[in-house]
């Protein structure tokens, strides 16, 4: 009898996990079971993040950590995958540095890893990283099944060149899958017990423009929205520059569509937004924001912001703030500018001191935190639909679900009721969390 176990400890964003879902069913089709135990685990994948150095600076401390996991072990199999691994020049330093990794391969790759794990598994350490993105390749598992909420990748890499950015580099040029296959693997996963989707891309609204499709994103979402036993659909992220009133439209006449726009502004300034090659104006995004609110009234908006960007003056940060207090942002993840080599900011004068950088982003914390808490209070005695997802991870007692503008909302309940739409009465409220009493 096979008990090899597969653990998976996956680093970044939501692409990340998704692809890290594909190498874990690659693994899988192997005769891999899942743990979430590395200690327990016969091949432990790491799937890597490379947006931050506070980022690599962890990845690297837990590949560290999987040494002495395999001096006692010596039959493990370690496997380093995703888009630290990508970037170029990278891998050497990275073997030099953990000669007990048995595999290396990066983002243009992974359809490979059946191999490559084969290979490892005759006592051979492999490497494989492709210099350039390949045609997307469907011949592996992209989604799993059985789950409640599924991320479905409808396209990959990007083509925007934010000067700040890595992920061009390292995911590729944008390339879109075709809608009849998107739309198969949803219905297969519905006929599996999912019940929620989210479509993920660095940027879901260019999606096909540049692949010759006679069809865009808005009308895939609507395509989607027909799928029968599908009750939520949720996308990101959003290039403002990319939003268009057809999108809108689509989200504003759609019944599975949530209500909720992703909508990164990253600064508040034009001079800034112009260093970061963003390719939009301050003006032009609030314009976006009174389409979306004037369309969909009860629409929720979240957001990225950078703080500390070369050559951000007082005025500009001023213009962040003042922006943050404009719009009616129910989130925001804020974050101080991270010098990436290989990046055009990386080369640009006046880097802001990491002093500085701490103050601004204390404050815009502040001005946003302190929006979240008066949005989420405007909310109470208010009854609101919500997919219950299951136990709540703060409170083992209650349960957890979101609402269709994505708040988390924690609830008294039974698990029977994990998978099923149900309405809640809102309580009481932080600033990232809503407590409720179902109805």
């Amino acid at each position: 009898m096979n008990n090899k176990k597969v653990c998976t400890i996956s680093y970044g964003c939501q692409m990340s996990e998704r692809d890290s879902e594909t190498l874990t069913a690659i693994s899988n089709n192997m005769g891999y079971s899942r743990t979430n135990d590395p200690a327990e685990a016969d091949l432990v994948i790491i799937n890597t993040c490379c947006v931050r150095e506070s980022a690599e600076n962890k990845i690297i401390g837990k590949i560290g950590q999987l040494k002495h996991m395999k001096d006692k072990k010596p039959s493990l199999i370690i496997a380093v995958a995703g888009c630290m691994v990508q970037q170029p020049g990278i891998l050497e330093k990275l073997q030099k540095r953990a000669p007990h990794v048995d595999i290396w391969t990066g983002t243009f790759d992974y359809h490979k890893f059946e191999e490559l794990l084969q290979t490892s598994q005759e006592g051979k350490k492999i490497a494989c990283i492709s210099e350039k993105e390949t045609e997307v390749s469907e011949a592996v598992p992209l989604a799993e099944k059985g789950k409640l909420r599924v991320n479905v990748n409808i396209m990959y890499g990007c083509d925007n060149y934010c000067a700040y950015c890595i992920v061009p580099y390292v995911r590729g040029r944008e390339r879109s899958r075709p809608k009849q296959i998107i739309l198969d693997e949803i219905k297969s996963l519905v006929d599996s017990g999912c019940r929620e989707v989210t479509l993920l891309g660095q940027n879901v609204n260019s999606y096909g423009k540049k692949d010759g499709f006679d069809y865009d994103f808005s009308d895939l979402l609507q395509e989607i929205d027909k799928i029968d036993g599908l009750f939520r659909v949720r996308f990101m992220t959003s290039h403002p520059k990319d939003l268009s009133d057809q999108l809108i439209a689509a989200v504003a006449g759609g019944e599975h569509l949530c209500e909720h726009f992703h909508l990164p502004f990253q600064a508040g300034s034009n001079h800034i937004l112009e260093a970061m090659n963003r390719n939009y104006t301050r003006e032009y995004y609030l314009e976006r924001v009174h389409r979306i609110l004037e369309e969909i009234p009860a629409a929720r908006l979240t957001t990225d912001i950078i703080v500390g960007f070369p050559g951000e003056t007082e005025e500009d940060f001023e213009q962040t703030l003042d922006l943050v207090r404009t719009v009616p942002f129910t989130q925001a993840f804020t974050f101080m500018y991270s010098k990436r080599s290989g990046t055009a900011a990386a080369g640009l004068p006046d880097q802001i001191p990491l002093e500085v950088k701490k103050r601004r982003l204390q404050k815009l914390m502040e001005v946003q935190n302190a929006r979240s808490l008066a949005w989420r209070n405007n909310m109470l005695d208010q009854h609101y639909e919500i997919l219950v997802e299951g136990q709540s991870k703060t409170n083992p007692e209650s349960l957890t679900g979101r609402t269709r503008g994505n708040e988390i909302v924690v609830f008294k309940g039974s698990e029977d009721l994990i998978g099923k739409l149900i309405n809640v009465r809102i309580d009481s409220a932080n600033s990232w969390t809503l407590f409720g009493t179902m109805m």
